[in-house]
């Protein structure tokens, strides 16, 4: 694993739309995945699923685009962890 230095900068579309706000951070620690998250957005939590199917879209392309795999491999396999951690969690949350 290669960390980034520092925070991670917003996305360019972020600086010019006004209704932009931020949702979520997620770190790695040596406990395990911590996350600061804004639980109350949405008055339905199948928005906040998805918003997670959307994330590992963009996750599988960046991905794609850094190994140079292909976005549905990618995708598939995001999914397999998905379910697989869905179904027999390592982390308590």
């Amino acid at each position: 694993m290669n960390p980034p230095n520092g925070p991670l900068p917003p996305p360019p579309e972020v600086a010019g739309d006004p209704v932009a706000v931020e949702i979520a951070r997620v770190w790695i620690t040596s406990e395990g995945q911590r996350a600061s998250l804004a639980g109350g957005l949405w008055d339905d939590p199948a928005a906040w699923g998805l918003m997670l199917v959307d994330l590992a879209r963009q996750v599988a392309d960046a991905f794609a685009r850094d190994q140079g795999a292909d976005p549905a491999a990618a995708l598939a396999r995001i999914r397999e962890g998905f379910d697989a951690e869905w179904d027999h969690p390592t982390d308590a949350g």
